[in-house]
């Protein structure tokens, strides 16, 4: 482990045992790197609502995951993987509904993330990492066959399961990003542009400009969003509105204004949306990105070239043939794949593709959580996947 991650990682558990709320009554501790076989350390456990909690790490020569879990030990295996700019906890909802009705539920913090690793070079944050972070998440929890079910950046990591590893993988569950067997990648999404709506010489990266800005301006995109953690979560969480379907998105104009948040280069100091996140849960998110700041959640984004030709390492050209459901953001201005050709890439490399469209923007695990349970029950029951 780098002395970075280890001044880190002292840092994050001082704050932690100071009363970091999603961790109360829960104790993290720390062992040694070892090349034998994985460390899995049994954390503690807390409560949330009616299910009961417990915290999990594993630690390898090369990384270390921790992780959430819930739900009995013997149930089916469902594992849940966020994206950005998330924590494990995102996923409150869904864990609480599917551990109670007997799923083995599973919610790691990703690369970069919680009390995972924070990697420093930004290769360590290509696809092909990532995946074998939860090969060995998926090791320790036993190895069986899982629903794996993914949000935002954390598709393409469940969809990549799916591509490369079929045998772990029962099902799988894109939510808000669809699923390209080419990689998410900025040459993947370019062309299916709406250019209507985003005319090339005005927008020539549509609604991914954001995605270009990380490219170019990646050091200051990641000051701008640490120069106010608080009012940067205020700001990012929130529920959406149909008010926005047919206008460009704020996305695609970022280099222009000089960073998402112009020339401020902070968030602006908003109310939090208290429809999104409980405070406690709201708090738990401004602790951990204090702590470990943005780099590793943008540096997802740098890795293009490798997540290319990762995705093209695929057996069976990336084709999916296990089920696979995707819930749309009808209002998402990013990632909506109903009014435009977005969802193409998805639709023809999935034999067994069903699309569910929620009234909801981004977030949806947490704008529209009894949608996206209910969604998820229903292809379940449909695919004699349910207990």
């Amino acid at each position: 482990m780098s002395e970075f991650n280890a001044t880190r990682r002292v840092a994050l558990r001082t704050l932690t045992l100071a009363g970091a709320a999603f961790l109360s009554g829960c104790t993290v501790l720390s062992q040694p790197e070892s090349a034998d076989a994985p460390k899995v350390t049994d954390t503690g456990g807390y409560s949330m609502d009616n299910v009961s909690f417990r915290m999990n790490s594993i630690r390898t020569t090369r990384h270390e995951t921790a992780w959430i879990e819930a739900g009995p030990s013997n149930g089916p295996l469902m594992i849940f993987v966020h994206g950005w700019p998330e924590l494990c906890i995102m996923w409150r909802k869904q864990i609480e509904q599917f551990a109670g009705a007997g799923w083995r539920c599973v919610a790691p913090d990703m690369r970069g993330y919680g009390h995972s690793s924070v990697p420093t070079a930004p290769d360590a944050y290509a696809m092909r990492e990532i995946v074998a972070d939860m090969l060995e998440l998926h090791n320790a929890v036993g190895g069986r066959p899982a629903v794996w079910i993914g949000h935002d950046l954390g598709s393409p990591v469940v969809s990549s399961m799916a591509a490369q590893h079929p045998m772990r993988c029962r099902a799988v569950v894109n939510i808000s990003v669809p699923y390209f067997p080419n990689a998410f990648a900025l040459p993947s999404v370019l062309p299916f542009i709406d250019r209507n709506l985003y005319p090339s010489d005005k927008y020539p990266y549509g609604q991914w400009d954001y995605y270009e800005a990380y490219l170019e301006q990646f050091d200051q995109t990641t000051k701008d969003y640490e120069a106010d953690v608080q009012s940067f979560f205020a700001v990012m969480f929130r529920a959406g509105s149909p008010d926005v379907v047919g206008k460009p998105s704020p996305t695609a104009s970022v280099r222009a204004r000089g960073g998402l948040f112009g020339p401020a280069h902070r968030a602006p100091a908003i109310p939090r949306d208290q429809s999104m996140l409980s405070q406690q849960d709201f708090d738990a998110f401004v602790t951990e990105f204090k702590a470990n700041g943005f780099f590793g959640p943008n540096a997802w984004y740098l890795n293009d070239a490798a997540n290319i030709a990762y995705a093209n390492s695929a057996p069976n050209g990336g084709h999916l043939t296990l089920p696979v459901l995707f819930i749309n953001g009808s209002w998402d201005t990013i990632c909506d794949i109903t009014r435009n050709k977005l969802g193409d890439p998805m639709r023809e490399a999935c034999s067994d593709l069903r699309v569910v469209s929620l009234d909801g923007a981004h977030w949806l695990p947490l704008e529209r959580p009894v949608e996206v349970n209910a969604a998820i029950s229903r292809w379940l029951k449909d695919k004699k996947l349910a207990i």
